[in-house]
Parts: C-alpha cells; sequence; structure tokens
C-alpha cells in the first residue's frame, strides 16, 4: 500500500503545529525590531517544518505503543501506510533542513533555539523522560514552549525577558493541560507501560497538581501585562479565561467518580486549547494595532 500525500501531512502531527506556528507568530509580531515580509514567511514556514519533522521522528520512535493506544492507533505507522524507517527519514530530513534554512537564510540564534526544540522533543522527551518518569510532562513541556522564542529571535537575534516570559506561560500551562487529558486516557498510558502521572501516582494526586499548576499559571500569564509586553485587553481576558480555568481546575479535584471525573477533566482540558490560543491572539491583535499606531 503506498502512502499518500495526506499520510505524511498526518506524519507531521498538523494540529500541534498549527499551535506552534501561532505562538511563534505571537513572538514574532511582540518582538521589537522590523523583519522583512519575505523573511518572517520563510521562518515561519521553518518553523513549522521543524515542528512536523518533531512530530515525524516521535512517531517513528514510539510507533510500538501507538499501535496498542486508542488515541494513536490510527496514525499512519500503526495503519501501515508508511514504514517506521520512512518516517525516520522523512523527520531527519525535515529537521536538518528547517535548522539549516533558518540559519542561512535569517539569523543562526533561531536556528539554535529551533534545533533546541526539536532535539529537546526527540532526545529529551521522547526517547528519555516519556518512558522513565511521571515528570515527563514537566520537563519535556519545554519542548512546545520554545516556539515563541524562536519567533522572537528570527526578529531581533537574541533572547529577552519577554521571550523567556512567553515561554514561562506555555510551559507552565502544559502540565494541566497534558494531564486532564491523561486523566480520562489513564487506561491507554497504563496498558503501554507509560509512566505517565494518572498511571505511577493515582487520579487522585493527579488532580491535586493539576490544581497546583493552574494556581501558579494564572498569575503567571499576566505577567506579560506587568512588563508592558500586553495591554488592558490582555489583562482582562488573562483574568476572566483564568477564573474560568481555574474553576475547571477545581472541578477536576471536586468530581472524581466515572463518567462525571472523565467528563470533568475532558473540559478542562478542551479549555485549555482555548485558554492558550486566546491569551496569545489578544496579544498579537494588541501588538498589531500597537505597531500600525506607531
Amino acid at each position: 500500500m503506498e502512502p499518500t500525500v495526506g499520510d505524511y501531512v498526518a506524519l507531521l502531527k498538523p494540529r500541534v503545529m498549527s499551535l506552534v506556528v501561532f505562538t511563534a507568530l505571537v513572538g514574532m509580531v511582540a518582538a521589537p525590531g522590523h523583519i522583512h515580509p519575505l523573511m518572517a514567511g520563510i521562518a515561519l514556514l521553518m518553523i513549522a517544518v521543524g515542528a512536523g519533522a518533531s512530530g515525524a521522528l516521535n512517531m517513528w520512535y514510539d510507533a510500538d505503543i501507538d499501535a496498542r493506544m486508542a488515541r494513536t492507533a490510527s496514525r499512519p505507522i500503526p495503519r501501515g501506510r508508511i514504514t517506521a524507517g520512512e518516517a525516520l527519514s522523512f523527520g531527519t530530513i525535515l529537521s536538518v533542513g528547517s535548522v539549516v534554512v533558518l540559519g542561512l537564510i535569517v539569523n543562526w540564534t533561531s536556528a539554535a533555539l529551533l534545533a533546541l526544540t526539536i532535539a529537546f522533543y526527540i532526545f529529551v522527551y521522547t526517547m528519555w523522560l516519556k518512558r522513565r518518569t511521571p515528570h515527563n510532562i514537566v520537563i519535556g513541556g519545554a519542548a512546545g514552549a520554545f516556539p515563541p522564542m524562536v519567533g522572537w529571535a528570527a526578529v531581533t537575534g537574541g533572547v529577552s525577558i519577554e521571550s523567556i516570559i512567553l515561554f514561562l506561560i506555555i510551559f507552565m500551562w502544559t502540565p494541566p493541560h497534558f494531564w486532564a487529558l491523561a486523566l480520562y486516557r489513564c487506561r491507554d498510558y497504563e496498558r503501554v507501560g507509560v509512566p505517565m502521572l494518572p498511571v505511577t501516582a493515582g487520579a487522585a494526586e493527579t488532580r491535586r497538581q493539576i490544581v497546583i499548576y493552574s494556581l501558579l499559571l494564572v498569575p503567571l500569564a499576566a505577567a506579560p501585562y506587568a512588563i508592558g509586553l500586553g495591554g488592558l485587553a490582555y489583562l482582562a481576558t488573562s483574568i476572566v479565561l483564568g477564573a474560568i480555568f481555574l474553576v475547571l481546575a477545581f472541578d477536576v479535584r471536586r468530581v472524581t467518580e466515572g463518567r462525571d471525573g472523565d467528563r470533568a477533566a475532558r473540559k478542562l482540558f478542551l479549555f485549555s486549547i482555548f485558554y492558550l490560543f486566546a491569551l496569545f491572539a489578544v496579544l498579537l491583535v494588541e501588538q498589531i494595532a500597537t505597531k500600525v499606531m506607531a
């Protein structure tokens, strides 16, 4: 069975890639200075390719467990649409190509950060942490938090406190987001021996940790306003959505039985995606408005 273009697109994890590109775009627009639109387009394309390459390499390495999990069994390798070797070659070529092109055309700081993002996701999270420790998401979440820094560096050639704050927001958002998913997918992870927190520490401890990280996330999300990166609209959005996030997190802690518990976890998981998107969307609109009016 010959693989189709759709199979290779699926290898790139397009939904994850879209969030990576969006947060990188926000970092790029928020950065001081100017970048030529063509250069910006190339930078975003290379960030997208690098993110997709990470997804392909992740699927190559995790093909054995993907085939046994309901959430991932329909991916191209478990279905026999693409071989593990083809995914490895595809991901490796895209990884190297995205970093080299970004370095040669934009700058080597952003390329180095993109290389770090890919390496962290593959070697640190996928190969080292994921199957060994329940802290896999806490530490490994850094990989998904780098894109705003890459976008910022594409414009400025460096890293600043503003881009670090954007990194930290995503970094702190990742555990409650992913643990909510892990709560109602716990049997999947248990079946394949992946030590997600609900598997190793139990659902009650996972719910407690979700509340703790949510309490840390919500005030951190207001930090862009405190440092002048976000305006009043951003502050209002972070307060309102943060309050909803906390309500849902405490619901996960409170509602623990059967389907109701799964429903509460699923609500938080889905809302967390909207929460991060909305925060960065408002920041993007504010930054565009500021630069247009300047």
